[in-house]
């Protein structure tokens, strides 16, 4: 389907959801970005892939990485308030070397691979440039990041920590790192939100999140007439 074609459907889907949701509709995808996103490798709480996954989305960002190599990736409704459907999420789980396939493929994109961990300071959050597009890498709550991602990551980031504790719980940190990146992409960054390409394919799920049954009313109408 073409991008025209995506449009046109985009104007006939709109019909079935309110006036209001159009409204915030087009509040948030003026404000999503693809320029930070985030890899999570190997999360095995739901609570804190859960946590992570709201935090992104109120943060403005669009798209998220799983990789499963070890824990499958599992939601709990309560702490991810709905955040998921709005959401780009990647799982990766069907290849040994999924972490390096990731990640060069990110890096095939335009990304530097940026990985999290307390025992390497090449930058803290504070002092990492925001000057090209980000992938953020958070490894698994016990062992962090694995060799793999060492191997890959193009630098490294920590929060500073002042206390005897080592680190941050990893939906703590990686709303903190969030926080930062974010605001000063805001700031600093002249072409970080959505690409009209992105936009229209992330509206569009939208759509298809919020009508109830929309791979039925998809299927039942004519395409052509409406494209």
């Amino acid at each position: 389907m073409t991008h025209a074609q995506k449009l046109k459907l985009i104007s006939y889907l709109k019909q079935f959801i309110s006036d209001n949701r159009v409204v915030r509709f087009d509040e948030v995808i003026n404000n999503r970005t693809n320029y930070l996103q985030l890899v999570l490798e190997n999360l095995y709480q739901e609570h804190n892939a859960s946590a992570v996954l709201r935090s992104a989305e109120s943060f403005g960002l669009q798209t998220v990485h799983f990789i499963e190599n070890l824990n499958s990736m599992r939601i709990s409704v309560d702490v991810a308030m709905g955040s998921s459907n709005w959401l780009t999420i990647n799982r990766y789980r069907n290849e040994k070397a999924n972490t390096k396939n990731v990640l060069l493929n990110l890096k095939a994109q335009g990304y530097k691979i940026v990985a999290t961990t307390p025992h390497t300071n090449s930058f803290t959050i504070d002092t990492l440039p925001v000057d090209t597009k980000m992938a953020l890498v958070f490894g698994t709550e016990i062992d962090g990041i694995s060799k793999d991602v060492y191997d890959v990551a193009d630098a490294f980031v920590k929060i500073p920590m002042y206390g005897f504790t080592e680190s941050f719980n990893i939906s703590v940190c990686a709303a903190l790192c969030m926080y930062e990146l974010t605001t000063r992409i805001r700031k600093e960054v002249p072409n970080y939100l959505l690409t009209d390409e992105e936009r229209t394919d992330v509206y569009l799920q939208w759509l298809k999140t919020s009508i109830k049954n929309s791979d039925k009313l998809l299927a039942g109408i004519n395409m052509e007439e409406i494209i």
